[in-house]
């Protein structure tokens, strides 16, 4: 990125993940600037990767009716990269990040039911080159930036 963002640009990136299909006119008028000059600094922000896409945030309805719960995976070395494949084939896995300490991994999944859950844990311990688990499951949100609010 070649210019540091401004309070402006922080705004405008609050705006845009609490609503990504904000229009830029509703934008415009809530940073106090112009329309044209919102599009110029949403496409520069696209431009140097400050905004590298954008998606669908699941809502509370969906949210209530599934399992969700992060999993930290010890995996050998040699290993990770097709550990890694692994994970991204399954649908279930939605966030995989790499962490320090005793485990390698922490894997947010979600599932339907606690049952596919424990079948997908089951799943996740037998992948070659995982060494260790260690799950949690969620049993609420209390506090959770990211959601529309």
């Amino acid at each position: 990125m070649s210019q540091p963002l401004d309070a402006t640009d922080r705004q405008l990136l609050s705006l845009l993940q609490a609503n990504a299909r904000e229009g830029t006119a509703t934008l415009a008028r809530k940073l106090g600037l112009a329309r044209t000059t919102v599009v110029a600094r949403i496409a520069r922000l696209e431009r140097t990767g400050v905004v590298a896409g954008y998606g669908v945030r699941l809502g509370a309805p969906l949210d209530a009716t599934t399992v969700r719960a992060w999993c930290s995976l010890s995996v050998l070395p040699r290993a990770a990269p097709a550990v890694l494949r692994a994970l991204a084939d399954m649908p279930e896995v939605e966030e995989v990040s790499a962490v320090s300490g005793p485990f390698d991994y922490l894997v947010f999944l979600r599932c339907p039911t606690h049952e596919q859950l424990d079948a997908l844990l089951d799943r996740l311990g037998q992948l070659e080159g995982v060494h260790q688990t260690q799950t949690s499951i969620v049993l609420s949100r209390k506090i959770d930036r990211r959601s529309i609010g």
